[in-house]
């Protein structure tokens, strides 16, 4: 009866909360910019997500919240877009899709499929809610077990499920989420403030990498770069057909799918570090295995959508239980939320479930209403949405690298954030070349200073109960729950192990260049090793344990996908290049060049601020690149520079200045 009396009043709280109209309108606001960035290949919620982050200090919680929540739930609706029109995996979480939704649209029932996967987004969005909620009602007593040593297990138990369950090769997880977890290590340390990795000559690094410049290089660099070197529209017609109606129909006769593919959906969000990358396929390989009539799957039955979708939706219910029960992020896009919660001054984690019961359930009845909201307007835009799908995607990219460029420069308002941008960038752009998991790299950042400051506070306190006695120490770190947590990571291992040649981030993954991919993995050898150095020779203790273990687990991991490289043939998923075939190999424009455009821009703020130089970079690269006149150049040009300088305003942010900046003083927005 206490745990009603609490729970009752907390959500009608949150339910007033939700229905304020100024929540409403963040609510609108990020589901609308999570529309836009859904429909665009390839990019996402985490790029999405990331492109918010800067924007969030000084908002109010609940509208920062409304505005995040919004976004994360409508881009699985809006990804769909892509998968069917273009044959393109709108995300990762939708490369399943593509497999019956493209063949649909081939056959002109392009309004068929994407009307069933509206549908089962919706009620996989719904369900996802109440069973959040729900959970959310009996887990609370649960919670009130959890100290420091079972969040440290549950830490790792993530950690485990990310790195192993994150590619063809599982020990390409273990090298991604250590490779995350040492880069998250940079600079000075929580414990201690001992400076790691040589940061005494680099301030900028004194503080570490942002999680806003690492996700927005991780995801949106690389897939901007790719679609950039295809130059040409993302799809030949805008016309979707008929059969809106139809698609309803089919989703009502295949309801009982829907709803088992959604209860997929959750189940795999709440696991934490499957998310996006598995849970689409799970989602379709159930389908077809539950079918009596299979011989239709792959080339356009509509099971084939409706699965998919209804798991998608889902999982970001399910992905936000151990994200605002535990703190541990449930895939990459709630890497990136926690944090915007962060910035919002909340503390996911059982903190926040005992006494801010109200701004949990905001936080769920938002996302349940954003998708009511997001599939409303997916339905009511498709039609102006599949025209935009007929522009060169030379004409988009340029706008999207400068909301970029911006975001990343409001992290820490230097322009060294736009160095780190394209550094991070091109590392991303490296990872998905070769196949390495990037959301197992992104949780690994995210999780590395919660795992390094449960493990010290653990260790220090374990330390004082051995000293008393063995027996109290060992009941201090094996609770049962602990026990139980490290058998669950065992099992995580053993079964990722098992399934991890059914999940792909890439859907085609050519082989057949051994030279690349071992210079490449060896590159990322001698960085880890450089850092189990470094680490080596900081003095205090309690800074160098953390950084110590992992590199030299992720070393370990190195060595022995090295080892396999060298036994096997260059065949093996060891070798994956997506430069030695497909789209990318065939790209008319080559990747370091498309690259050269971005690096022009880059020169161009540190010499004359990022205003000038975007004017320069826009006519330049519209002119050359695109192929306009220098009369349209000029107005493409404008129009960015007009939009940007809005938003700005609107914001109250200021741009990168150059060294021009320096000596003249010049009026906003040149300043």
């Amino acid at each position: 009866m206490d745990i009603f009396a609490t729970a009752l009043p907390a959500l009608g709280e949150a339910l007033t909360l939700i229905f304020h109209p100024q929540q409403i309108m963040f609510l609108v606001a990020g589901v609308l910019l999570g529309l836009s960035i859904g429909v665009l290949p390839g990019l996402g919620g985490i790029a999405g997500l990331s492109l918010v982050l800067p924007f969030l200090f000084g908002i109010e919680p609940v509208s920062g919240l409304a505005l995040m929540v919004g976004l994360i739930a409508v881009v699985p609706t809006s990804d769909t877009f892509s998968s069917v029109l273009l044959g393109i995996p709108g995300s990762s979480a939708s490369q399943a899709t593509v497999l019956d939704g493209f063949p649909l649209a081939k056959k002109g029932q392009a309004a068929r499929a994407l009307s069933a996967a509206f549908m089962s987004s919706l009620f996989g969005g719904l369900l996802g809610a109440v069973v959040l909620t729900c959970f959310i009602f009996v887990a609370r007593p649960l919670i009130l077990a959890f100290g420091l040593p079972e969040m440290l297990m549950i830490t790792a138990l993530g950690l485990s499920m990310v790195a192993i369950l994150a590619g063809r090769v599982p020990l390409k997880g273990v090298v991604a989420a250590g490779m995350g977890l040492m880069v998250g290590t940079i600079g000075a340390a929580g414990a201690g403030g001992s400076l790691r990795m040589s940061t005494y000559d680099i301030p900028y690094l004194v503080d570490g990498f942002q999680l806003v410049i690492v996700g927005l290089g991780i995801y949106a660099i690389p897939e901007i770069v790719s679609l950039l070197r295809q130059d040409k529209p993302i799809a030949s017609t805008g016309d979707l057909g008929m059969g809106w109606l139809q698609g309803v129909k089919d989703w009502w006769e295949n309801v009982w799918l829907s709803t088992r593919s959604a209860l997929i959906g959750v189940v795999v969000g709440i696991i934490p570090g499957l998310g996006g990358s598995v849970v689409d396929w799970i989602a379709y390989g159930f389908a077809v295995q539950s079918s009596k009539d299979r011989e239709n799957f792959g080339q356009g039955d509509i099971r084939g959508v409706i699965a998919p979708e209804s798991s998608n939706n889902a999982k970001e219910g399910g992905g936000l239980v151990p994200t605002l029960i535990f703190g541990i992020p449930g895939s990459g896009s709630m890497a990136v939320f926690l944090g915007g919660l962060a910035l919002l001054g909340l503390s996911p984690g059982p903190h926040m479930v005992r006494q801010d019961l109200s701004t949990t359930y905001t936080i769920v009845w938002s996302l349940a209403l954003a998708n009511v909201i997001g599939a409303g307007l997916c339905i009511v835009l498709s039609k102006y949405i599949a025209k935009l799908t007929q522009i060169r995607f030379t004409l988009l990219a340029p706008y999207l690298f400068m909301i970029i460029a911006f975001a990343a420069f409001q992290s820490r308002q230097s322009t060294s954030d736009l160095v780190a941008l394209i550094g991070v960038g091109l590392l991303g752009i490296l990872l998905r070349r070769f196949d390495y998991s990037r959301p197992a790299f992104l949780i690994g950042f995210v999780l590395s200073g919660q795992a390094e400051g449960f493990a010290n506070m653990a260790n220090q306190i374990a330390a004082s109960r051995f000293r008393r006695s063995w027996e109290a120490g060992f009941d201090y770190i094996f609770t049962p729950l602990s026990i139980s947590i490290l058998v669950l990571t065992l099992l995580s291992i053993w079964v990722g192990i098992k399934q991890s040649k059914n999940i792909r981030e890439n859907i085609e993954a050519p082989t057949g260049a051994k030279r690349a991919p071992v210079v490449f993995l060896l590159c990322i050898t001698v960085y880890i090793a450089v850092s189990v150095w470094d680490a080596s020779n900081i003095t205090r203790v309690g800074d160098k344990i953390f950084p110590l273990v992992v590199g030299s687990v992720t070393l370990a991991g190195c060595f022995a996908l090295l080892l396999r490289m060298r036994r096997t043939s260059e065949t093996d998923d060891a070798f994956v290049d997506l430069e030695a075939g497909g789209d990318d190999a065939n790209a008319p424009h080559g990747l370091w060049k498309t690259l050269s455009w971005f690096l022009f821009l880059l020169v161009g703020t540190f010499i004359f601020g990022l205003i000038i130089a975007l004017s320069l970079f826009f006519v330049m690269f519209f002119r050359l690149r695109g192929g306009v006149s220098w009369a349209l150049s000029t107005g493409y040009a404008a129009m960015g520079i007009a939009f940007i300088m809005f938003l700005a305003w609107v914001l109250g942010r200021d741009f990168p200045p150059g060294l021009l900046q320096k000596v003249a003083h010049l009026p906003w927005p040149l300043t």
